[in-house]
Order: structure tokens, then C-alpha cells, then sequence
């Protein structure tokens, strides 16, 4: 029943269908039994010897019954074998029967009420034949079982049949409706990891463009500075600043050039994005998406790194203990946080005595840069700063699952610490 014909039921009876269509068979039945009921009531007058008027009455209200099959199946086909001994309501117990097997009414009430209208019509027609027909005893129960079992049995089955086809029809309906609804909400949550991997590759992206424009652009504002101060007093030595700015300009535009060429090779990004959305959600890592750590530094070049900040005049000391060779993811990180903390000794620390330290242990890696107190004011260069260098760093190790840890010494200086899983 739909909702609106539950709003219809509770306004008040007889408007209890789902449908109209519904509605007018009802009727169209019920009209038709109580004219059967009306017809058979005048004999049953007779016999009863009750007035003709009274009789009419009394099978038209009992064939009038049939219109609330749907509503009260059980109390029709009580009518129907209450009313058997008139020899009355043929229609009524067919219909009232085929309606009761072919609702929700548990089974076992189905089969008693079918028994006892079996029952009911044998009797009725032993009875009836016995009394009309001088026939071998035998021959009447024969007819009469087979009368009872002809009103009674095919309205029964021709129901369950109809009940159960209804039923499978509204399981397979609900399936449907089941399916789509989880169709749309695996497009939805499609659609969330894509968006979320689009996300994370604007982010590394963001990271990449921090690390080469960062320590780069550092580095030169650091030589521009020593070159200002140096370019009167000392001519050597400012051509020799200003040959490091131009190598340092060169270098980040080389690396620049290297993403943003890898951002138009399209269409790896695409497939990546794609590939992440329909990975399981509890199983997505880092997103390594075309121009992602294949393409990046290692930690082979650490050594030049740490030169390039000698030549700007800040003394580094670099210490390295065991060997190993990892991931290149894994080694882009290490490379990146330490070009990161050497940035920010630039920015935050000039003057100071910084010691980088790389420790390849059994299944990680460890590195370590510290720098003691400033020795000059503090961005005496004018390096700005966007407060998202530590931010990067702790992003990046977290992500492959390593630790990190930063913040000032008991000496008045800076501590950066990460260590990553070779896995």
C-alpha cells in the first residue's frame, strides 16, 4: 500500500486501496455477488419460510461483503463458510478464498480456513445430493469430495501463486532500488577520492615549488646581501657573489622548468588521479603522481647541498654514518627536509654553526640538522618567511609513515629530526 493509501485509510473506510483501478474491481465483484447472493436468497426464503424481501436482503448484504477482500480477507472467507449451509455465495467464497491465499496471512491460517471451507462445501453438497438423487452412497461422496475439492483447491493455489509472484516482484523491486542507491553512493565516493587526489597532488605540487623556490631564492637573497656589503670594499670577492646568484638563478629556473615540463606531460596526472579514486580508501598512501620522487634529488647530492650553503658563507658541518640506498621516494624526502632546515637556518639563524647529520641504520633512515644560537639578527637578510616549511616537512615524513620532530635547543639554537621506514 503506498503512502497515499495509508493517508486515505486513516481519513476513514472504504477508501483503503493503493490504487483505483484497485477500487473498481472491488465494486465491480462485489456488485456482481451480492446480485448472486440476492438471486439465491429468494430460494433460501422459501426454504426457511422467512419473507422473500427478507431473504433478498440478507444475500445481497452477504454478497456486498466481497468489497473488503483486500481490507479483511480472513473475515470474508469466514462469511463465505458461515453462509454455505443457505447454498449461498458461490462467488464470494471463490474470490474470498483466492484473496486469502495470495495475501500476507501466515500460511497455517490459510490452511485452516481452506479446510474448514473443504469441509463446509463437502457437507453442504453430500447433503444437497443425497436428498435430490437416489445414488449408491459411495457415488455422492465421490461428487461431493470432488465438488468441495473443485471450489476449494484451485482458488487456493491460483493465490499462492499470485502471492508469491507479487512477492518476488517487490524483492526484486527493493533489490533494484538497493543497487541504485549504492551505485550512486559508490559514484559519490568516486568522486571524494578523486577530489581527495587532486588535492594531494596540488599539495605535493605546492611542496616541490616551497623546496626549489624556498632554498634557492634564499641562497641568492644571502649572496645579494654579502654582494651589497662586499662591492665596494672587496671587488673579488663580489664577482664571485654575483657569479654564485647567477649559478643559484640558473639552478632554480632548471628545476622549475623540470615541474613545470612534467605538469604539461599530460596524461600521466590523469591516470594517477584516476587510479587513486578507485583505490580502497583505507588502503590510499601517499600519492606518487607523474613527475613525484623518480624525478627528484637523492641523497647523493646532500654533499652539494650542504656546499652550496658553505660557499653562502654559513659553516655547516656534515657528518654521515653507514651507507644504504632506499626508495626514491624515501630519499627525495630526506633530501627535501634537509634542504628545508638548512633554509630556515638562512632565514632565521644567520651566523650560526649548523651540524646536518645522516644515519643509515637497519630498516630506516635518520637525519638531523641543528644549528647553535644566531650569531647576527635574526632574518638580518630579509628572507621572508610563510610559516609552512616545518608544515611541509612533518607532511611529507608522516606520510611514508616516518616521525618527525622540531623545535628549539636547550643552547638557544634549532633542532630538525626525521626518521623514515625503508618500507
Amino acid at each position: 500500500m503506498t503512502s497515499t493509501g495509508e493517508e486515505q485509510g486513516r481519513a476513514g473506510p472504504p477508501l483503503w486501496w493503493a490504487r483505483r483501478r484497485d477500487a473498481v474491481v472491488d465494486v465491480a465483484l462485489a456488485a456482481a455477488s451480492a446480485a448472486e447472493c440476492a438471486w439465491e436468497g429468494i430460494r433460501f426464503a422459501h426454504q426457511a419460510g422467512i419473507p422473500v424481501p427478507v431473504g433478498v436482503l440478507f444475500g445481497t448484504a452477504v454478497g456486498a461483503v466481497l468489497v473488503l477482500r483486500r481490507r479483511w480477507p480472513i473475515a470474508v472467507v469466514l462469511v463465505g463458510i458461515a453462509v454455505a449451509p443457505a447454498e449461498t455465495g458461490f462467488l464470494l467464497s471463490v474470490v474470498g478464498m483466492y484473496t486469502l491465499a495470495s495475501s500476507e496471512v501466515p500460511r497455517r491460517i490459510i490452511a485452516a480456513l481452506a479446510s474448514m471451507s473443504l469441509v463446509a462445501t463437502f457437507i453442504v453438497m453430500y447433503l444437497k445430493t443425497r436428498g435430490d438423487v437416489e445414488a449408491e452412497p459411495a457415488l455422492v461422496v465421490a461428487l461431493s469430495g470432488f465438488v468441495a475439492v473443485a471450489l476449494t483447491v484451485p482458488p487456493v493455489l491460483l493465490g499462492l501463486y499470485i502471492g508469491a509472484r507479487r512477492r518476488l516482484m517487490e524483492s526484486l523491486q527493493e533489490r533494484a532500488d538497493s543497487l541504485e542507491r549504492e551505485l550512486s553512493l559508490l559514484a559519490d565516493r568516486a568522486e571524494e577520492r578523486a577530489e581527495w587526489a587532486r588535492t594531494e597532488e596540488r599539495t605535493r605540487i605546492a611542496r616541490e615549488m616551497h623546496d626549489v623556490v624556498a632554498h634557492r631564492v634564499s641562497l641568492m637573497v644571502v649572496h645579494a646581501a654579502a654582494l651589497e656589503a662586499v662591492a665596494v670594499k672587496d671587488p673579488a670577492r663580489a664577482a664571485k657573489n654575483a657569479a654564485l646568484v647567477g649559478d643559484m638563478g640558473r639552478q632554480a629556473l632548471t628545476e622549475l622548468r623540470e615541474m613545470l615540463g612534467v605538469l604539461r606531460a599530460a596524461p600521466k596526472p590523469a591516470v594517477a588521479v584516476a587510479a587513486a579514486a578507485a583505490a580502497p580508501a583505507a588502503k590510499a598512501g601517499p600519492v606518487a603522481l607523474a613527475g613525484g620522487a623518480d624525478d627528484g634529488p637523492s641523497l647523493a647530492e646532500l654533499e652539494a647541498l650542504v656546499g652550496q650553503s658553505r660557499a653562502a658563507g654559513m659553516a655547516v658541518e656534515m657528518v654521515v654514518q653507514g651507507i644504504g640506498a632506499y626508495a626514491a621516494e624515501v630519499e627525495q624526502t630526506a633530501y627535501r627536509v634537509v634542504q628545508e632546515a638548512l633554509t630556515n637556518c638562512h632565514k632565521h639563524a644567520p651566523g650560526a654553526r649548523v651540524v646536518v647529520r645522516v644515519a643509515h641504520r637497519e630498516g630506516e633512515v635518520a637525519m638531523q640538522v641543528e644549528n647553535g644560537p644566531s650569531e647576527g639578527a635574526a632574518d638580518g637578510v630579509g628572507l621572508p618567511s610563510g610559516g609552512n616549511g616545518l608544515v611541509g616537512m612533518r607532511e611529507r615524513v608522516l606520510g611514508l609513515g616516518g616521525v618527525f620532530v622540531s623545535g628549539p635547543t636547550e643552547s638557544g639554537g634549532f633542532r630538525v629530526s626525521a626518521v623514515l621506514p625503508l618500507a
